[in-house]
């Protein structure tokens, strides 16, 4: 945000002056290709927040999948895992580990799905900021 603004800044300060010397021209296509590679590098961000969210959510389904498959394969009264101890907890923790086991992994993917909304969210007002800043920079440099 504080870049933003400070690039917001930068561009408003300019006061350019009009003449016929080249100095004009070299200055105004140095600023063009500033936005340009402005431009690229938040298209470059927004394409990699697309691709970390696409291999989230495929690593989600997959991890999901395999979860849920192994619980539905293991026989109903056995516990998933059994201590060595006798401690009336880690007793406890045998004997309900199905249970514990599904609420770890419906907390993992609600984490999962909240982080990916999280993304989207940012994708959206990447683009938003993006069109602003265009349409800004395009009219201080016109």
């Amino acid at each position: 945000m504080k870049k933003d603004k400070a690039l917001e800044d930068l561009f408003l300060a300019q006061k350019p002056q009009f003449d016929d010397s080249d100095a004009f021209m070299t200055s105004l296509n140095r600023r063009l290709d500033a936005v340009e590679y402005l431009k690229q590098y938040q298209e470059a961000t927004i394409r990699r927040y697309k691709m970390a969210m696409v291999a989230t959510f495929v690593i989600g389904i997959i991890s999901g999948a395999v979860g849920i498959t192994f619980l539905l394969a293991t026989p109903a009264d056995a516990p998933l895992f059994t201590f060595r101890l006798h401690s009336v907890f880690l007793q406890w923790i045998s004997e309900n580990s199905r249970i514990l086991v599904a609420i770890a992994l419906s907390l993992l993917m609600s984490f999962g799905l909240i982080s990916i909304i999280a993304n989207i969210q940012d994708i959206v007002r990447m683009r938003r900021k993006r069109n602003i800043h265009s349409v800004g920079t395009e009219y201080l440099l016109l």
